[in-house]
């Protein structure tokens, strides 16, 4: 039996060859809620190649390192975190696994238990991946938190899940609305006066956008310096890309300058069927230049503020 995963790991994951460490040097600490709701408060911090670690329990066991990945449907784990859970692949129960550069039928295992601080995630099936995670365990995907509210503090280095209470942006933060398409936070941009599609994606390294954008951008600036560039996607195949310095891109009340972005004829757009108009992933590179990043996935709403005197 094949399960279709539409995304998991949507960014350009670079392979590592160092083990995924299994005991975090910040242990996970929770706080409850005034009124008896879900509630995660942990320390967090970013990998090597800046996305954000969340430490998760699975079946009372870790915790485990697992990029918060907004880009990614279904949450998923490394060969070596099955093997510390002491549970064994299925290779007859598979889920067909897209990422950014390419497909791949993987072995998957039950979850029993997924725990962020107080928030329970019940059983599920999740995909074993190739440990191209920057020393991460896993991905934790949106399934389950699609009634949440993400805040992600990164001048403290920490992390809050609850439920979304549809509480409006806080002081000299920006707001950017976007809409759920397949569980993807999509929401609407400028790129030099090219209309684009963004998604949201804090499990990519980098800002990524599909051939349709580098074209239309090709023909309102006439000319255009590019970089040869290589992506690494979570199924490890490779596929070649072209780097650019990207014109200004309005993103609600956001304007962002001097972003690079490698364009290309990328699988994971050909999957989403998002081919004929100018898309962009925006990864870690452009949102961890915050220095406070909220998605509030009732609200529909991204919320972002910059750091005093930025």
């Amino acid at each position: 039996m094949a399960l279709l995963v539409p995304r998991i790991g949507c960014g350009s994951d670079v392979a590592e060859t160092a083990p995924a460490p299994q005991n975090p040097a910040t242990p996970m600490q929770a706080e409850v809620a005034a009124e008896p709701e879900p509630q995660f408060v942990a320390p967090t911090r970013r990998d090597r190649i800046g996305r954000i670690w969340a430490p998760v329990l699975i079946n009372g066991k870790g915790p485990f390192r697992l990029v918060l990945d907004t880009g990614a449907t279904h949450s998923a784990v490394t060969a070596g975190t099955a093997q510390a859970l002491g549970v064994t692949p299925s290779a007859t129960e598979q889920m067909l696994l897209h990422g950014v550069t390419g497909s791949a039928a993987v072995p998957t295992i039950i979850v029993e238990h997924l725990v962020i601080g107080e928030l329970d995630l019940k059983s599920q099936r999740v995909a074993i991946v190739a440990s191209a995670l920057g020393g991460a365990d896993g991905v934790l995907g949106t399934e389950g938190l699609l009634d949440k509210r993400i805040t992600i503090e990164f001048h403290s280095d920490r992390i809050t899940i609850a439920r979304s209470r549809m509480e409006r942006a806080g002081f000299r933060f920006v707001t950017v609305p976007f809409k759920l398409v397949n569980g993807l936070p999509v929401a609407e941009a400028q790129i030099g006066g090219v209309l684009t599609r963004a998604i949201i994606d804090t499990g990519g390294e980098s800002t990524i956008g599909n051939l349709a954008l580098r074209e239309a951008l090709v023909r309102r600036r006439q000319k255009e310096v590019t970089l040869a560039d290589g992506i690494i996607g979570i199924t490890l195949d490779v596929q070649a890309g072209s780097r650019i310095n990207a014109p200004p891109i309005v993103l609600g009340g956001l304007a962002l300058q001097g972003v690079g972005v490698t364009t290309g004829d990328l699988e994971i757009f050909k999957e989403w069927r998002m081919t004929k108009t100018p898309v962009l992933l925006i990864g870690m590179d452009v949102l961890g230049l915050f220095d406070t990043l909220i998605i509030d996935y009732r609200r529909k709403e991204l919320q972002a503020r910059f750091a005093s005197g930025s």
